[in-house]
């Protein structure tokens, strides 16, 4: 989803993203001791601004609402207006870009990301929502059903701008999980859903068991999901409150022994629905700000409106994990990467 700040803006930004080259500002990387604890679960140790209002060959290199390695090493990362970049995992310099478009050619609303283990695209879009599987050169070779639900009214029961934001492939790669931004009409406030898919032959998916997560407030949505080898997700909570700046916080969530809410027509909190269980590993605000800069106000001059997330690696029983921020292509937002390293000992 497009967390819009300032409009007004909008149009300035472009202006400027156009004198831009890719190579970015001459020093837009901090570098910290790992000991920067944001909580006693996560550090982050740097983050970059180096591809903030910059452009190559001819596409605007920001926007980005997901991240995936690649089968190759690389850095996947998606921009939310229907092009899907590579990007040097290191430097973060772009090495190519793949317009993506839906079966009509129209540009889609691209939230979500996850590639598969043939190195096809597994992509969503808000729009329907819909999940299309992409060839690395962009081309559509499948399209998963979706739950009629989860479908944006007057199809379904969900709201435009508002559903499937987060993907992630679950250890094994037979099952696929995304998740929906905010609740479907006649869910209670903050109930959000999160809907599996069964590998099928062919490499096909079918809707599987559907789950039920609740956000820590009305406000906050959740734009990314990323799966553990153990089966628990890390889940991003984020809102934007004008005048005050983004909310963002990481948690551990466990769907292992949530209720399947597939056949529960709405969600009221009634008993004997488990929800998917969580703790928060840190709020992002809490982190230290490394000497970063905001052009709007915010709780940590380091936030802004972080959406996308990926699992890097692990080292000294710690993951890796990579944000990114959308910048809505907009003068007062940044696109920017955050680096951290995250614990998951916590215990259900």
């Amino acid at each position: 989803m497009r967390l819009r700040t300032v409009l007004a803006t909008a149009t300035a930004g472009l202006a400027a993203a156009t004198c831009l080259t890719a190579a970015g500002p001459a020093s837009a990387v901090s570098n910290t001791r790992t000991s920067n604890a944001c909580s006693s679960s996560v550090s982050i140790d740097r983050f970059s601004d180096a591809l903030d209002k910059t452009t190559y060959d001819g596409t605007f290199v920001g926007n980005f609402s997901a991240l995936a390695l690649d089968k190759d090493g690389s850095l996947a990362a998606l921009e939310d207006r229907s092009s899907l970049f590579s990007l040097d995992a290191k430097t973060l310099q772009p090495k190519s870009v793949v317009p993506l478009a839906d079966e009509n050619g129209a540009a889609l609303d691209s939230e979500g990301l996850a590639i598969d283990r043939d190195g096809t695209r597994l992509i969503t879009s808000e729009t329907e929502p819909s999940i299309r599987r992409y060839s690395a050169d962009g081309k559509i070779l499948d399209r998963l059903p979706v739950p009629a639900s989860l479908l944006v009214a007057p199809a379904g029961r969900a709201v435009s701008n508002q559903t499937f934001e987060g993907l992630t492939l679950l250890p094994g790669g037979h099952t696929l999980l995304a998740s929906m931004e905010y609740p479907i009409a006649g869910d209670t406030s903050g109930a959000v859903r999160f809907q599996t898919w069964t590998r099928t032959k062919g490499d096909h998916f079918k809707p599987a068991a559907q789950y039920a997560y609740k956000t820590d407030a009305a406000f906050l949505g959740v734009p990314e999901v990323q799966a553990l080898p153990d089966g628990r997700l890390l889940v991003l909570e984020r809102g934007f409150t004008s005048g005050v700046g983004n909310t963002v916080r990481l948690y551990l969530a466990d769907p292992r022994h949530a209720t399947d809410t597939s056949k529960i027509d709405t969600l009221t909190g009634q008993p004997g629905v488990r929800l998917i269980k969580k703790t928060l590993l840190a709020d992002i605000a809490d982190c230290p700000s490394l000497g970063a800069t905001a052009k709007q106000p915010q709780p940590n001059p380091l936030l802004d409106n972080i959406e996308g997330m990926v699992i890097t690696g692990r080292e000294k029983g710690r993951y890796k994990v990579l944000l990114v921020s959308d910048d809505n292509q907009n003068a007062v937002q940044t696109t920017r990467f955050y680096y951290l390293r995250v614990r998951t000992t916590p215990v259900f």
